[in-house]
């Protein structure tokens, strides 16, 4: 039996321009009409009951110069839902970013964690595909949010793809 050494081969030096990092160069970017998609789905147990493309009104990412807390910030104008997601902290947790903020619903503040996946990254863009599973009940108790007396459902999920430009 034979023994072979491999070389070994050091690992490459961080990059200095930022090539690991999940966003885009510091500045404010936000979501061209046409950019995005956004859809509303409730579940009663395994079963989806309902599902409906929200309209996203307005999206926008601040990146500041620290890159250390940037801020996202989703309007839904639809007339199911007439929302805004408004992030307080931004994690990168596996990979993904995970987004800690709170849903304005009827002027009552929602806790939503979003977990984020982006899918591609470019100096000046960002193109990201994320859901929130919110609990029906405790959303309608605390925001008055209701859907259709003929759709029962125990969750919502809400998928959000865009990309900042």
């Amino acid at each position: 039996m034979t023994t072979v050494t491999l070389p070994t081969v050091p690992s490459p030096p961080p990059a200095r321009d930022g090539a690991g990092r999940r966003l885009p160069l510091p500045g404010r970017y936000t979501v061209a009409p046409g950019r995005s998609l956004t859809e509303l789905t409730a579940w009663y147990g395994p079963l989806p009951v309902l599902r409906r493309r929200v309209m996203l009104g307005e999206a926008s990412l601040a990146v500041p110069e620290d890159a250390e807390h940037p801020s996202f910030h989703y309007e839904f104008d639809d007339r199911l839902l007439s929302a805004a997601l408004t992030s307080e902290q931004v994690d990168e947790v596996h990979g993904r970013l995970q987004l800690t903020g709170d849903l304005d619903l009827n002027g009552a503040a929602f806790p939503v964690l979003m977990r984020l996946r982006v899918v591609e990254r470019a100096d000046d863009r960002l193109l990201v595909v994320g859901h929130a599973r919110l609990p029906y009940r405790l959303l309608r108790r605390a925001t008055g949010f209701r859907l259709p007396w003929r759709r029962p459902a125990t969750r919502l999920r809400l998928l959000v793809a865009a990309e900042f430009a």
